[in-house]
């Protein structure tokens, strides 16, 4: 099932927005993400390659475009990266299929706009183990940007650490990602 306003631009224009190794910095705990790490909607693999780089685990991106989980998968085989398991997957429909407790890290990027957001923040939750991180980032919605959701759809900071915390998770920080993501907020949240 598609989400609302969903939908790629050009790949190069969508890779401007984003400095993903200084967002992954902060957004990724380096200490304790030695493990799988799951992405919902890894879209062209702005985040997914940089992810894989960063542990010995298997970043599983989902997407439900196959043209764009082909491209991934292309790329990640480029760059020898053996640790990428790209996969067509309805996840807001069906869930990630992944067992329960199973991920290291969760990446929920530019998809809390969707209709259901709680569930898919609690599919995250499911999906990691004990004491494992969640990182979400958004469009910000205090301020027109060149791409992203209609701002009436872009949920605030406030919003999503609401659904955060609703879906179970705890120890939420803001993450400041101006450097990096100038059109983004950060949230990071524990398991």
């Amino acid at each position: 099932m598609k989400g609302r306003e969903s939908g790629m631009p050009d790949e190069a224009w969508w890779a401007s927005f984003f400095e993903p190794e200084g967002a992954l910095d902060r957004l990724l705990d380096l200490g304790r993400n030695d493990g799988g790490i799951v992405e919902f909607g890894c879209g062209y693999g702005t985040f997914t390659l940089p992810a894989a780089r960063r542990t010995r685990g298997t970043v599983v991106a989902l997407d439900i475009e196959p043209a764009l989980v082909e491209a991934v998968r292309g790329k990640a085989e480029r760059a020898g990266l053996g640790n990428v398991q790209a996969c067509v997957r309805d996840f807001v429909a069906d869930g990630t299929g992944l067992a329960g407790g199973s991920q290291a890290h969760a990446m929920i990027y530019n998809l809390l706009h969707l209709e259901a957001p709680l569930a898919l923040l609690r599919e995250a939750h499911r999906n990691l183990a004990p004491g494992g991180t969640l990182s979400v980032i958004h469009w910000r919605s205090d301020m027109p940007t060149p791409r992203g959701p209609s701002l009436a759809i872009r949920p605030t900071p406030e919003q999503c650490a609401a659904w955060i915390g609703e879906a179970g998770f705890r120890e939420l920080r803001t993450v400041d990602l101006q450097s990096s993501c100038p059109y983004h907020f950060g949230l990071v949240a524990r398991r």
